[in-house]
């Protein structure tokens, strides 16, 4: 191994004998006030204004008017009848600010998320079901809680072996069965 090779990239020019121009490519030139960069000219087979206008006239057409570019292209090609390529009616399109979603959206009214109000304690209630540890690996037993959400206090609780709907539906309290103990300070 030579010692340019494990050099640094910036000086390994100077270490093995190179010009710093012949391993770094120089950046394009840029136009300058002294050589501004000549106009593209238009290739031959640029599609006049008039054709330009009847792609337009056929893409916006009520027939078309749902339709994909690709949609229309080969529909007008089994007709018999050729305007341009499919890549020149998106070019168009693109020109014209018309590349977007061409057929009727549905829109949908936002979501709303469902809340529970509470004016008082005893209106409304929350549950959850907890896992806790059995007294062995692998055993848990399921933790029923019912909150009230005014009041933020547990108005009921079981504790199950298994978790069931029957049970959470049999355990859950009725309103006039349970009151909420307030916290005295």
């Amino acid at each position: 191994m030579l010692l340019c090779d494990r050099a640094p990239a910036r000086h390994q020019d100077r270490l093995c004998g190179d010009r710093a121009s012949s391993s770094h490519p120089l950046p394009a030139p840029e136009a300058s006030a002294h050589h501004p960069r000549k106009p593209r000219p238009a290739p031959p087979n640029k599609l006049s204004e008039v054709e330009v206008d009847a792609v337009l006239s056929e893409l916006r057409s009520e027939r078309f008017v749902d339709c994909s570019p690709d949609q229309v292209y080969f529909t007008l090609l089994d007709e018999g009848t050729y305007i341009a390529s499919v890549s020149s009616f998106y070019r168009i399109l693109r020109a014209n600010g018309e590349v977007k979603e061409r057929r009727a959206q549905a829109t949908h009214p936002a979501k709303v998320k469902p809340e529970l109000v509470a004016d008082g304690p005893n209106v409304c209630w929350s549950w959850d079901i907890t896992k806790l540890k059995g007294p062995r690996r692998g055993d848990y037993f399921d933790l029923y809680v019912i909150l009230d959400i005014f009041s933020r206090y547990v108005v009921a609780w079981y504790v199950s072996p298994s978790e069931s709907g029957e049970q959470a539906k049999d355990s859950s309290p009725t309103p006039c069965s349970l009151t909420v103990l307030h916290r005295t300070s």
